[in-house]
């Protein structure tokens, strides 16, 4: 339920908020504060990264209010992620892979007050993966048609042991409209990484989950779409490498090697990794604006192209579509399952089957099975394959204690294994007891008297829960303010900073250029004015007076409307 809230909708989430739980939801993440004054059931609730927890302070506030998991915002450092975590008693979550908001998440106002789309409500015009010019204060081109707002892509792979030994408890990959084949080779990846991690630490560290899984492939990140990667600030709150994607928005995918020669359609290419038919290829052409091809054949390192293109020699390659495993990945991949022992006893006349596994339970089921005979040969075999048939289940056997000495019919020990299974996903069902919504402690202060219109405050009781908890200004949501308003505060702030990335940062004394100031951004519909906050090292954008004018027509036409 990860969205801000309009007083009109209350009700409807808290419809939504009971279905949930009936259906067995374990938790809710959310943003909006009524939802810890609405009449729900005692669903446990997780405080999103939209909540923009950046302070040890917010942490604990958040803490008392009764939240049970903290999802941080995507910009800490280590020593940051440490701080909080220490700070509190409650598990927190941290993003560790996938596409990243150029704004501190909750905070960001441009695509609302430029297009009219909410991004706190899932409706995010996209704004920083624009293309733009940057101008000086004379209106004089620096920088021309460049997406110099787009980030790249996190990969915090190699930290997962330093993420975890500064307090993180879960990991968060992001992954909005991406397919089936990106998930299961992410998500492999990384719990490749955790097993890794947590068999060399194992006298530090388990696993919360149950369960293992088998894949049928070899995960790797940069065969997935991705605009290249960051680890976005997790080791130094002020880097100076690269960190957006200026040249595309779109994936660059895996790097293959520089051209060799080029002549029409056919390309040869300095690498060692097999192509195939069909494969996408991306580079930044003579223009140096980034484009692709298909491949229409391949053999070794040269290929055909299905249409022409012009490229230098020296220019890299990137394959931005995998064909091959595009279609390995469409196939069934991967299993997951829980490990289970198995013991069969004969005692009265009555075959008894006892299950236990991993989770902590344990099941016996008996079947009446009298006279049964002494076997002329050893059964352990032939019972231990029938009781490991556990194809359509969620369980593998893992060990099994049999009756070697006793012939048991096949339908018999089958309709005893079924049965058992059958009871113990029943005993999973009745023992399990998921997290209950904790108690809001109503002295907890927040730690601001003041609200801005970037707290996302859009419905009246989210407007008291704040006040009870010692809140006494408070700027309604832009998404609630009257469109013809002049916005005067930031509609984005982020940590991110175009003068770093171009190179002109002001604290860098051997920065490769310097740019003037006032900057602005300018893109389709949009004028920005750029102010840097090199004391805080943070950037900030406003509308320029001409767009606020803009907006503020735009609101009054609508109001005579």
């Amino acid at each position: 339920v990860n969205t801000i809230v309009y007083d009109d909708e209350l009700r409807d989430v808290e419809r939504l908020v009971d279905g949930l739980y009936r259906a067995g939801t374990d938790a809710l993440i959310v943003q909006d504060m009524s939802l810890l004054r609405l009449d729900l059931p005692p669903v446990a609730l997780h405080a999103s990264t939209q909540c923009d927890i950046r302070t040890p302070e917010k942490a604990r506030f958040l803490e008392a209010c009764g939240f049970s998991q903290l999802v941080l915002a995507r910009e800490l450092t280590l020593e940051e992620i440490r701080s909080i975590a220490d700070a509190v008693k409650v598990p927190v979550e941290s993003f560790v892979h996938g596409a990243l908001c150029v704004c501190y998440s909750g905070r960001c106002q441009l695509s609302q007050a430029v297009k009219g789309r909410s991004a706190n409500r899932g409706e995010c015009a996209q704004m920083c993966r624009l293309p733009y010019d940057l101008l000086d204060g004379e209106g004089r081109m620096l920088v021309s048609g460049r997406h110099l707002l787009s980030l790249r892509d996190m990969n915090r792979s190699i930290h997962i042991g330093r993420m975890i030994e500064a307090g993180v408890r879960s990991f968060k990959i992001e992954g909005r409209l991406k397919d089936v084949g990106y998930v299961k080779n992410v998500v492999a990846f990384y719990r490749s990484a955790l097993d890794a991690f947590l068999a060399s630490h194992s006298d530090r560290y388990c696993r919360s989950s149950f369960g293992s899984s088998e894949i049928s492939f070899q995960p790797d990140l940069a065969k997935s779409f991705n605009r290249s990667f960051t680890d976005y600030f997790l080791g130094d709150r002020r880097p100076w490498g690269q960190m957006a994607s200026i040249l595309t928005p779109k994936s660059l995918g895996e790097p293959l090697g520089k051209v060799l020669s080029q002549h029409g359609k056919r390309l040869r290419i300095a690498t060692d990794v097999r192509l195939a038919n069909g494969d996408g290829i991306g580079f930044v052409d003579v223009d140096g604006r980034f484009d692709g091809a298909r491949v229409n054949s391949a053999v070794g390192n040269e290929v055909e192209l299905r249409s022409p293109v012009t490229l230098k020699a020296g220019t890299m390659i990137y394959r931005t579509y995998n064909q091959l495993m595009t279609q390995q990945l469409a196939k069934d991949t991967s299993r997951r399952s829980i490990a289970v022992d198995a013991t069969l006893r004969y005692v009265d006349n009555r075959l008894a089957l006892t299950l236990s596994d991993e989770r902590g339970n344990r099941v016996t089921h008996t079947v009446e099975a009298p006279a049964l005979e002494a076997a002329r040969a050893s059964q352990q075999q032939r019972q231990e394959a029938e009781l490991g048939k556990l194809g359509d289940t969620v369980y593998r056997l893992a060990r099994a204690e049999v009756l070697p000495d006793l012939f048991v019919p096949a339908s018999l020990l089958s309709r005893l294994r079924r049965e058992s299974v059958d009871l113990l996903d029943r005993a999973w069902i009745s023992c399990r007891r998921p997290e209950l919504r904790r108690a809001e402690d109503r002295a907890a202060a927040y730690p601001s008297a003041t609200l801005e219109s970037a707290d996302n405050v859009a419905n009246a009781i989210a407007g008291q829960f704040y006040r009870e908890h010692g809140v006494t200004q408070i700027v309604p949501a832009l998404e609630c303010q009257d469109p013809g308003r002049s916005i005067t505060s930031p509609v984005m702030t982020t940590r991110y900073c175009l003068r770093r990335e171009l190179g002109a940062c002001r604290l860098d004394k051997k920065a490769r250029r310097s740019l003037p100031e006032p900057l602005f951004l300018r893109t389709s519909g949009a004028l920005l004015r750029v102010e840097c906050d090199c004391k805080s090292c943070e950037m900030r954008l406003y509308l320029s007076e001409r767009q606020t004018r803009s907006r503020a027509d735009k609101g009054a036409g609508m109001q005579a409307d």
